[in-house]
């Protein structure tokens, strides 16, 4: 079995300005984690969004199916709840009135003890004159790695 799994998602950061960040646990069936734990979950697409009763979902995250699981296997894209205190529930939500603001999902890894947990962030949308200046940024940033490289 794998020790590390780390599934990101890259892109987040690109397309989204990060205000918040929060660690939330999932609540999962049996082949679901199992899949997790094999590093065959994906959440690029997937966003979060409150439900009528107050609680938290991530929308669109895709888990494999997993291999052995027969007849009780699970639906690779369903709706799962993620497991927060009240008080950071409602601190969210409130936030979330907010036009412009949404929460997306931006790591999913195991713990040492084998719960699966998620790196959520609230987020504001960047505009495309910002996605220029981060590309203007990271090129800066390896041009200067590189010339120091040569000059050592």
């Amino acid at each position: 079995m794998q020790k590390n799994i780390n599934i990101q998602n890259k892109k987040a950061r690109f397309q989204y300005e990060i205000l918040d960040r929060y660690t939330a646990g999932i609540k999962l069936t049996g082949t679901e984690i199992k899949s997790i734990r094999e590093s065959k979950a994906r959440i690029t697409e997937s966003f979060c969004e409150f439900n009528e009763k107050g609680e938290l979902f991530v929308i669109n995250m895709y888990v494999e199916e997993y291999m052995y699981g027969n007849v009780y296997n699970h639906r690779p894209k369903s709706e799962r709840k993620l497991l927060l205190n009240k008080k950071e529930l409602k601190k969210l939500q409130k936030e979330l009135q907010n036009v412009g603001l949404t929460i997306i999902p931006l790591k999913l890894f195991v713990t040492d003890k084998g719960w699966a947990k998620l790196d959520i962030a609230l987020c504001r949308g960047k505009k495309l004159h910002d996605k220029r200046e981060t590309m203007k940024d990271r090129d800066n940033k390896r041009d200067l790695a590189r010339i120091k490289k040569n000059f050592n």
